[in-house]
C-alpha cells in the first residue's frame, strides 16, 4: 500500500528511501538542531516531507560534498537565517571566518584549477 504525497513517514521508510540508516538518522537529530521529526508514543519518529528535504541536504554536504557535521550545520544555520532575513544568498565573508568551512573552500578552489589544468594538458 502506497502512502499519500505529504503522509509522514516513520523512520524506516526514510532510511530506505534515502538509503541512510537509521542510527545515522537518529545521530544526525542530535548533531543538527533544526531537525525534529514528530515524536509520538514510545519516541516513534514520523518526518514530515521538510525533514526528509533536510536529511537529503544533510547527506548531500556530509557524503557528496565532503563538509563536516559541524560544518554542515553552519552552513544550514547561515542558509536558514538568511531565508529568514529575506537574503537569497550566503554572504561570503561570513563562510570564509569560519575556518573549517574556508579550508573546505580552498580545497575546492584547488580542486578546480587542477581539473582545469589538466584539461589544458
Amino acid at each position: 500500500m502506497e502512502k499519500r504525497p505529504g503522509a509522514l513517514l516513520t523512520i524506516g521508510e526514510v532510511s530506505q528511501q534515502l538509503g541512510i540508516r537509521q542510527h545515522v538518522l537518529r545521530y544526525w537529530e542530535t548533531q543538527f538542531p533544526m531537525l525534529r521529526p514528530v515524536k509520538r508514543s514510545g519516541s516513534r519518529r514520523y518526518y514530515r516531507a521538510d525533514d526528509i528535504h533536510l536529511l537529503a541536504e544533510i547527506d548531500r554536504l556530509v557524503h557528496r560534498e565532503g563538509y563536516t557535521l559541524k560544518g554542515a550545520r553552519l552552513l544550514l544555520e547561515r542558509e536558514n537565517r538568511a531565508a529568514t532575513k529575506d537574503e537569497s544568498s550566503l554572504n561570503p565573508q561570513a563562510v570564509s571566518s569560519d575556518p573549517e568551512l574556508s579550508v573546505r573552500d580552498s580545497l575546492k578552489q584547488l580542486r578546480d584549477r587542477l581539473a582545469k589544468a589538466l584539461e589544458l594538458s
